[in-house]
């Protein structure tokens, strides 16, 4: 059997556990830089506020139906993230975080359990500890159990955000009830030409041809059915290592000096090496690109990009700065406006199995100097050392102009009691 606890509208509860009184009222969240809608209560929705929306388009929409409207808070979503985690990972040892607010777990030799009180005891600490309420769907398989989560989900009040399929009827009844269209696994395109043969249903898709939906939908697709019938197909997924790395930036202003730019890809450099270190990879290729701004049409246009292939794997930041900064001479042009820049590493390999170059300098000696700076940051607060390159004074910060306090992370932000 699998579980699937997923975190009610995750973003917005995050900002209810510290502040109580918003419980009830419309809660939206906005993405990087306060643009666009990427969380909503209930409530919001319920007033017609629009997945995606453009903060700036729908002001008199706030202020019509009072939304109380934050700036996406990473720090406190991914501590709030990782204290539900922790409290999951105590009812079974295999576990797969499947994303910010949901996770698989897999009930193995949990036979003789009644999984519906085990689910409903989950739910219960989740919320008691953390504030966070969850939904739980159990299922033979995961894709049922994600069927069974948005059951649950779907009918709070009958299920108690709980609900278990552990019966053929019950299996049949589930996928009758669920759209074709909201089948995790199946997209826009997909869900698109399934309506087109009359396939309505997720019970309708098990009812295919096996040869038509691999044909169709690829292997995948054909696991999917699989896994919807009740066949056990689908696995928990072992976390792997990413396979590229990105630090891109738009910036405040217009940027017309090289100089200005290398400060910038030398920090973005720098942020992709930590990322690198801390998975214990390296990179073999680097892209550099820097653009002008789109929308600004009354000024010239300009948009680059490079590859460089390094002569060695690395992770060191002095490395990776200054290849970033050779590529970035290649590609600037002068008399531009530039708006937004980033590097990307790519072509990883293991760091305990570098090939090595008997005529190049590998630096080693980079290794002990970064695990010193990166046990230092760790320690004291990120960027507290950095490259000379690098702007001492210059932290780059989103526009957050609603950004609610770091209460769980930031000791100066502590939620403050009145007695």
């Amino acid at each position: 059997m699998f579980a699937l606890v997923d975190c009610n509208n995750f973003y917005a509860s995050c900002e209810r556990v510290f502040r109580p009184d918003l419980i009830g009222k419309p809660v939206a969240v906005l993405s990087n830089n306060d643009g666009c809608v990427i969380a909503r209560s209930n409530e919001a929705k319920a007033v017609g506020v629009p997945m995606g929306a453009p903060a700036f388009e729908h002001e008199e929409l706030f202020k019509k139906h009072n939304v109380h409207v934050f700036s996406a808070n990473f720090a406190l979503y991914g501590d709030m993230s990782q204290r539900v985690m922790n409290i999951l990972s105590e009812y079974t040892p295999e576990i797969e975080i499947y994303s910010i607010d949901e996770a698989f777990l897999k009930l193995q030799g949990f036979e003789k359990f009644n999984l519906k009180s085990y689910g409903q005891e989950m739910q219960r600490k989740v919320v008691k500890w953390t504030g966070i309420s969850v939904s739980v769907g159990i299922a033979p398989t995961k894709s049922l159990a994600k069927v069974a989560n948005r059951i649950a989900k779907k009918f709070p009040n009958k299920t108690n955000s709980v609900y278990l399929i552990d019966s053929e009827e019950k299996r049949i009844k589930a996928l009758k009830w669920l759209k074709i269209e909201d089948v995790w696994g199946i997209g826009r395109q997909h869900a698109k030409r399934l309506k087109a043969i009359n396939v309505n249903t997720a019970f309708d898709f098990t009812q295919l041809n096996d040869s038509w939906v691999k044909k169709n939908l690829s292997i995948v697709g054909l696991r999917l059915k699989h896994d919807l019938q009740g066949i056990p197909t689908l696995d928990l997924e072992i976390l792997q290592p990413k396979k590229n790395i990105a630090t891109t930036r738009s910036f405040e202003k217009n940027y017309t000096g090289l100089e200005q730019l290398n400060e910038r890809v030398t920090t973005f450099a720098v942020s992709c090496a930590e990322k690198l270190r801390k998975q214990k990879s390296c990179c073999n290729s680097i892209m550099v690109f820097i653009h002008t701004n789109g929308h600004r049409h009354d000024l010239p246009q300009y948009s680059r990009n490079i590859v460089v292939k390094l002569p060695f794997p690395t992770n060191s930041s002095i490395e990776l700065a200054k290849f970033a900064n050779q590529a970035l001479g290649k590609i600037f042009r002068k008399g531009f406006h530039y708006k937004k820049a980033g590097v990307i590493v790519m072509d990883f390999s293991p760091e305990n199995q570098k090939q090595l170059k008997i005529f190049e300098n590998n630096n080693a000696k980079h290794v002990p100097l970064m695990q010193a700076i990166d046990k230092i940051n760790a320690s004291f607060g990120q960027q507290k050392i950095k490259l000379a390159s690098q702007d001492l004074r210059k932290v780059w910060k989103m526009k957050q102009e609603k950004l609610s306090p770091r209460y769980t992370t930031n000791l100066n932000e502590i939620i403050t009691i009145h007695v």
